[in-house]
């Protein structure tokens, strides 16, 4: 540790806004760690407010956790490690390492290169590294890891290494992306769809026994912040989770309806998607849209990232008037409330004097529900879709 590096103790520690909890002395930092309660230890050097590193351990509950830091406050590199208590040892579960090009680019810009590598005591580690970010290629392997790979002694109070960890990959991990690196493969962007989500607003399309029909207006959202939010109406989160920047204006909004066959009742109409048009050009490019902290190095086969719902809603709405929206959706009498308006998606609230609307739609269902945005060659934004029926 350098001369300068000193170190802080307190009771918790929020890895994104890099805020902690209650100061501590080192001898109530040193009663927690042998009580096996939570505390964080910050790294910090004289004449900088973002610390280098921090770890937060938690050994009843068999973590610890350990964040590198630039000196723009963006998370260099992450590090979870599971405690084996009765091994009294460590297993490095998963390692994360980002590369910033500049100053400017944010911690989760779509651009930043990446590189995660999780690892299980079974002897094995999943390697993923995206060197053009989320929208390029991923490099994959799955390879054999050796044991000192693995694990890690569990250290006393007083014999932990000098910094949580490093913004660097081990050795055997950079090993594995050379490009002749035997089993490594190229992946195409998780955050791309592959998908044609345009085919069920094409009349006549055939999808899976069901029959596109013609789609269906179901009003207009205006967004004068031009910050589009898309997320639960139920949910009173302070923020919705899944935002897109659209340009200021007002948008059709419009439902994807199907007729499906069905051999024993007869057949049915349904709404498949929902879809507010931003602009006319062709779209180019499908695009997952992220939350706060999403990175799709996280995602599995087959996995998404996009808002939950507990109650088989979803809603686009102005993010900048987003909890007046919903408090005046949800004011029984409000003049608002009472110009509710339904459609064949679910129900449109005009939001009167705030200038922004709040168009509500049905979900078959709870869980989590993909937000796809439509971009056009140039990488403007042509239509942000969500698929109400899985």
């Amino acid at each position: 540790m350098s001369e300068t590096t000193y170190v802080t103790f307190e009771e918790s520690w929020d890895a994104a806004s890099r805020t902690g909890g209650r100061a501590l002395s080192a001898v109530e930092a040193r009663a927690r760690d042998g009580a096996g309660l939570p505390y964080a230890v910050v790294y910090r050097v004289p004449g900088r407010e973002v610390p280098l590193g921090v770890r937060m351990v938690a050994w009843q509950a068999g973590i610890l956790d350990s964040w590198a830091y630039d000196e723009h406050g963006r998370r260099t590199a992450e590090a979870e490690l599971r405690l084996r208590s009765d091994e009294g040892r460590l297993l490095i579960r998963r390692l994360f390492v980002r590369r910033f090009p500049d100053a400017r680019t944010a911690e989760f810009d779509v651009h930043c290169p990446r590189t995660a590598v999780e690892l299980s005591d079974g002897g094995t580690a999943r390697i993923s590294h995206q060197p053009e970010g989320m929208r390029g290629a991923s490099l994959e392997a799955e390879v054999a890891v050796a044991e000192e790979h693995l694990w890690t002694a569990r250290p006393g109070f007083d014999d932990w290494p000098a910094l949580p960890v490093e913004d660097t990959l081990p050795d055997w991990v950079a090993a594995e992306l050379v490009p002749e690196a035997p089993g490594l493969r190229r992946e195409p962007s998780r955050l791309l769809g592959t998908a044609d989500f345009d085919e069920v607003f094409r009349p006549g399309t055939h999808i899976a026994g069901a029959t596109v029909l013609e789609s269906v207006p179901c009003g207009r959202v205006r967004v004068p912040s031009g910050v589009l939010a898309v997320a639960c109406p139920q949910s009173w989160d302070e923020a919705p989770r899944i935002t897109v920047a659209v340009p200021p204006g007002t948008y059709p909004l419009e439902a994807a309806s199907v007729e499906v066959a069905d051999r024993g009742h007869g057949p049915y109409e349904e709404v498949r998607a929902v879809r507010l048009q931003i602009c006319d050009a062709p779209v180019a490019t499908w695009e997952m849209a992220l939350g706060p902290g999403d990175d799709t190095l996280r995602l599995r086969a087959g996995e998404a990232f996009g808002f939950g719902t507990d109650g088989a809603m979803g809603a686009f709405g102005d993010a900048g008037v987003w909890q007046d929206l919903l408090e005046r959706a949800h004011r029984p009498g409000s003049p608002e409330a009472d110009r509710l308006a339904g459609s064949a998606a679910g129900i449109h609230l005009d939001g009167g004097d705030l200038g922004a609307d709040l168009a509500i739609f049905y979900t078959d269902g709870d869980g989590v529900h993909p937000v796809w945005v439509g971009r056009s060659a140039s990488g403007e934004v042509v239509c942000v879709d969500v698929r109400t029926t899985c």
